[in-house]
């Protein structure tokens, strides 16, 4: 049997200090995330971070925790999961978390034991870069590690270019701009950023970065002149890539453009630094700077596009093991 999993990052349990302690201890110490001599992260993780941070964060997941569905990330990626095993339904799919529940090793353990010879492995970021889809990768080998028998296994490339990624994320931005009750003054294409040694080392995800984006703007064409590429979510005091989404927006501000749509093509689901980051605090930002209007498009998601090209992509990647 062949079996499709969707790897994801994670989220915490709860908006709670205690979950965001137990979450943010697990990714911070992925090796894959930060690139920080062991000891001297353990002793600034331990006795700074996981101090301050949790509450802070907590304060933001609270911000975006639905009654009713909790987690956006983890609501987002079980309805791409359910919608995507009514699509293909000669194979089995699943979902799971490198960090917080379900894990993947959990996931993989249930498949395996479900019958699954064959897996193909869907990592939830389109642009590659070692703190996500290598991060990914590692967290499904160790579990296939500890397993006796090990299925045949694919993991699908990149698709920051492929053509049904690209139509999907253009169909939900023209849906988005034509509910607008304004006329943007500016568009804004927003990439989650890391840190500009990783790049210098040889991580290609900004070159990806560029390429999603001339792609996605000769689908969508927004005016010439009128739009900018730049990276969010930085953490820590070394320089990420630039420029930063709120240093733009600063500069947009003050140049007398006062209404932004902003567009997250390198997230899949609508999460924290999508919902809260950009949809609250760069808006709160942008406002305090002299704008007046920012829109943040809704992501990926569950949208019926996304989840047919989802389909093409693991159809592609699949050829021999499954079919149309």
């Amino acid at each position: 049997m062949t079996g499709i999993l969707l790897i994801q990052l994670g989220t915490p349990d709860a908006p709670t200090s205690s979950a965001l302690r137990k979450y943010l201890r697990q990714f911070l110490s992925d090796r894959r995330v930060i690139e920080v001599p062991r000891l001297l992260w353990w002793f600034i993780l331990n006795f700074r971070v996981l101090i301050t941070r949790p509450a802070e964060s907590a304060a933001k997941y609270q911000r975006i925790w639905s009654p009713d569905t909790g987690s956006p990330l983890l609501h987002y990626t079980r309805r791409q999961a359910e919608l995507l095993q009514k699509l293909m339904p000669d194979v089995l799919v699943r979902f799971g978390m490198q960090v917080g529940n379900p894990p993947v090793a959990d996931v993989v353990n249930e498949m395996i034991a479900l019958g699954v010879d064959r897996l193909i492995a869907l990592p939830m970021y389109p642009q590659y870069s070692a703190t996500t889809c290598a991060s990914a990768t590692d967290v499904l080998f160790h579990a296939l590690m500890k397993t006796r028998r090990v299925p045949a296994l694919r993991v699908v490339a990149p698709y920051y270019d492929h053509p049904a990624y690209l139509d999907a994320m253009a169909t939900i931005i023209r849906e988005e701009r034509a509910k607008l009750d304004f006329e943007p003054d500016h568009y804004v294409y927003s990439f989650h950023g890391i840190p500009q040694k990783y790049a210098q080392r040889g991580d290609p995800y900004a070159t990806h970065v560029v390429r999603t984006t001339r792609a996605l703007q000769k689908i969508v064409q927004f005016p010439e002149g009128r739009w900018t590429q730049t990276y969010q979510s930085r953490f820590g005091r070394s320089q990420w890539l630039k420029p930063y989404t709120d240093d733009v927006l600063t500069k947009l501000a003050q140049s007398g453009r006062k209404k932004v749509f902003i567009v997250l093509p390198g997230f899949t689901v609508d999460c924290l630094e999508t919902i809260d980051e950009i949809g609250h605090e760069s808006a709160e930002h942008f406002k305090s700077v002299g704008g007046e209007r920012l829109h943040a498009c809704r992501c990926l998601n569950d949208h019926p596009a996304w989840i047919a090209a989802m389909k093409q992509i693991l159809l592609d990647e699949g050829q021999g093991w499954i079919e149309d």
